[in-house]
């Protein structure tokens, strides 16, 4: 046997033997809410008891809590709702991953919680991938939405890139063990957050740690996971997107200035292309900017709320 083939079977072994260990999965946090959405069991958050419904998307690697800081501020105005797309969150994951099934679970989480009928259209917000899932919402059921916002993404099928080189990495036992290993890392989850989010983001304590680091420990976390990078960031043809032009509903774009996922010539682009004014860009905020600048995404959401549909 070469070195080279030694040193493989050492370190498969180890591989196996450490997923062994840590084996184990954590349960969700007590007290979540549920609802069937469509084929899939859905987990939400709801802020406000008063004024037109606002419906939040996450986008890829997120779920429901990311809302957090900015669900309050429009809960002052507004019935909230936030929910765990499949494959993220808390939510049953269920595949396929892909606009058309996250969409479905969308349209289907509107007729859980009774939206979309006259006076109840809900305003939507998709954030980086969940751009796309708001999009084709509209596309589909344009009846049923009222006004539609895409944050920090474009709903593009390229928007943050297609499946990369990652993917020929996904091989187990040696990706489960270096994923275990690291969310094991609080400094490297607490990196990738900075990253994403800069430097007016409240910085992760304890608690925030486990909040992106735990629905990645559910059963079944893992495999969706794999999927999930394989397949890429979910999104949309160019010409879909484009289709969302023809829809009279209002429709608003509004991104950090200093996101470095997308280019500088993405967010007027995405306007354009969508037939919305021109984009609102929110100074020093990188990716995350329902989380760094909350109080600025909530006045773009105030007012999109307050614009009437165009004219047919």
């Amino acid at each position: 046997m070469s070195v080279s083939a030694f040193a493989l079977a050492v370190v498969t072994m180890v591989s196996l033997v450490f997923n062994a260990f840590t084996a184990g999965r954590a349960a969700p946090p007590e007290g979540l809410r549920y609802v069937q959405a469509a084929d899939i069991r859905t987990r939400y958050r709801t802020w406000g008891t008063s004024g037109s419904p606002v419906v939040l998307v996450h986008g890829a690697f997120e779920q429901a809590d990311t809302w957090a800081r900015l669900a309050p501020l429009l809960a002052r105005d507004h019935r909230v709702y936030a929910l765990d797309l499949t494959g993220d969150g808390y939510s049953e994951r269920r595949g396929p991953y892909t606009v058309d099934h996250l969409t479905r679970q969308l349209l289907g989480f509107l007729s859980a919680v009774h939206l979309g009928g006259p006076g109840e259209r809900p305003l939507l917000v998709g954030h980086s991938s969940g751009a796309a899932v708001v999009a084709e919402a509209a596309l589909r059921a344009p009846r049923r939405i009222g006004s539609v916002m895409l944050l920090d993404g474009d709903a593009l099928d390229t928007g943050a890139g297609p499946p990369s080189a990652l993917k020929y990495l996904l091989v187990d036992p040696y990706c489960t063990s270096l994923l275990r290993l690291g969310l094991g890392v609080d400094p490297l989850i607490r990196s990738f957050y900075d990253a994403q989010c800069g430097p007016a983001c409240p910085r992760l304590d304890a608690a925030g740690v486990d909040e992106w680091r735990r629905p990645l420990r559910v059963p079944g976390a893992e495999a969706a996971l794999w999927t999930m990078l394989g397949q890429g960031v979910p999104g949309l043809p160019a010409g879909r997107v484009a289709r969302l032009a023809a829809v009279r509903i209002p429709k608003s774009v509004v991104f950090g200035a200093e996101d470095d996922v997308f280019s500088k010539q993405t967010p007027r682009g995405t306007a354009h292309r969508i037939g919305a004014p021109p984009p609102t860009l929110i100074p020093r905020a990188r990716h995350l900017t329902m989380i760094s600048d909350p109080r600025r995404v909530a006045a773009a959401v105030e007012t999109l709320a307050h614009t009437r549909a165009p004219a047919p």
